[in-house]
């Protein structure tokens, strides 16, 4: 086979024309979607109350003012939780090529390890996880 009836034959797999039943079936999604949204705005019933109208926070009373300062515990767990789940994330491609890598990567592998638990150790110390003052 030359080069010339491979392009052929793949230009024919990739033609515009196989993407139209996919084309086809978003279209009917989409307006099946704005029908149901439309019908249940025309149909639906429109009894507006003091209930339905005020603002909803999970169920809770709200009490006080929205712009109250909070402890900044909680952004600092969230941010170490990025922190560390980010560190995580560098484990994989390791995982994936351990025996490429061989005892260079691994000796790599170990320094992080070290540095990711002098962090760990830095924040224990510190007392950034704990809640009572």
């Amino acid at each position: 086979m030359s080069w010339l009836t491979l392009l052929s034959d793949a230009s024919a797999v990739n033609s515009s024309a196989n993407y139209f039943p996919i084309a086809v079936q978003l279209i009917f999604a989409a307006g099946f979607v704005a029908t149901m949204i439309g019908v249940s705005a025309w149909m639906g019933p429109k009894r507006k109350t003091t209930d339905k109208l005020e603002n909803f926070a999970s169920g809770i009373e709200t009490h006080g003012n929205a712009r109250q300062p909070m402890a900044i515990k909680y952004f600092l767990v969230a941010i170490l939780f990025v922190l560390f789940d980010v560190e995580v994330i560098f484990f994989y491609p390791y995982a994936v090529n351990f025996r490429e890598l061989g005892w260079e990567g691994f000796t790599a592998v170990l320094m992080f390890v070290g540095f990711f638990l002098c962090g760990f150790i830095y924040i224990i110390k510190k007392g950034a996880l704990k809640w009572e003052d």
